[in-house]
Order: structure tokens, then sequence, then C-alpha cells
């Protein structure tokens, strides 16, 4: 198996998933938004993005979520949860997709991608607005983890590596998390897991 990725955000997350689980698989660095790369990397993933997961039978499964999905099931751990507790492990994949990565990713994209590659940065009020969203999104995170100490409860699951997916370019990207208390712990608690904070260790990124 084969796992396509590059060192953004969504890539990151998968990345960290696999080394997390580990998933027996090799990993391979791809760009393909490079228009030299583009339609040859269309027969992995029609939008041309990562990450990719490449079966050993050709087949792929692209979107870091379903990528986390599988192969939380192959190694046959609750990483993935499948039982009651998936519709809320599902809420949270979802809240963070539609608004909270959203708002996070914009600041992240215009304040460390955009310079990085010369991209023009949007309207600095515009940034401003997305970082204040992201607070107020992260307020409801601090509350749930009120008196619990994973998303889900006691036990770790993927909805913390997703909702936590913006978080480790938080002080870079100046991302404010001011007053959130039960966040800073939690990301405290992200930031012991050795897969989480180095996925790309010994790879190129």
């Amino acid at each position: 198996m084969k796992l396509y990725y590059s060192p953004n955000l969504n890539p990151r997350v998968a990345v960290a998933v696999a080394r997390y689980l580990e998933s027996p698989l090799e990993f391979v660095r791809a760009d393909p938004q490079n228009p030299a790369n583009t339609e040859a990397f269309k027969p992995l993933n029609p939008n041309a993005l990562v990450p990719v997961l490449e079966e050993d039978d050709g087949t792929t499964i692209w979107e870091a979520d379903a990528i986390a999905c599988r192969l939380s099931m192959l190694v046959g751990s609750d990483f993935w949860r499948m039982d009651a507790a998936t519709p809320h492990m599902v809420q949270w994949l979802s809240w963070s997709a539609q608004h909270l990565n959203r708002a996070g990713g914009t600041v992240y994209f215009d304040r460390l991608i955009c310079p990085k590659y010369g991209i023009p940065r949007e309207p600095a009020e515009t940034v401003e607005r997305a970082a204040k969203r992201f607070h107020a999104l992260m307020k409801i995170a601090d509350a749930a983890l009120e008196g619990r100490r994973w998303l889900l409860g006691d036990r770790i699951s993927y909805a913390d590596f997703r909702v936590g997916t913006c978080l480790p370019f938080a002080d870079e990207a100046e991302l404010p998390l001011d007053g959130l208390e039960n966040i800073r712990r939690w990301r405290a608690q992200l930031n012991e897991i050795p897969a989480w904070v180095d996925p790309f260790k010994g790879l190129t990124i």
C-alpha cells in the first residue's frame, strides 16, 4: 500500500494517522498541483489532490477522513469509532470540515503558505474575520472538553486529530487560543504523541 502526501494540512493529518496506527505502507511525496504532474496523477485521484491511499490491488481512496477510516479498519483499531460513539465522532468531523478548519485554514494559508510561495494575500480584514471565527468555534470544542480527556471521552479518537488539524501551526500562524484552557490542555496531550508532533519524520517534505 502507498500513501501519497504533501506537507499541507489535510495530508499531514493522513500521515499522522498512518504513523499513529503504525500502518504498514509506503509513503510517497507527491505534488499533483504542479501542472507537469496533474494529468498523470488523476488516475489516482480525479481531483489531483493528496492525500491518496493506493491499495495493493491498485484501487485508491482519497480524502483524509476516508483514509483514516480505512487504515483504522485494517489494523482493527477503534481510533475510528465503530460503536455508539460513531455518530458523535462524525459530528466532529463534519463540523471541522464545514466550519472550524475552513476558518483556521484561511488563516494558515494566508499567513504561512502565501508568503512562502509568493501567492497574493487576502485583505487583512478577511483574515482577521477568519481568525475570530476560528476562536469562536474553538470555544465550542473547549466547552465539549470540560470534564473529559478527549472529545469522545477517556480514549483518543480520530475526532481529536481532525479537530486539531490546524493546531500544529497555531503559534506560527497566530491562531487565537486565548482563554481556551481545555483546548490548551488537550493540545498538550496531542503534543505528547510522536506521530502527531512530527508525522513526517524521516520522510521527504
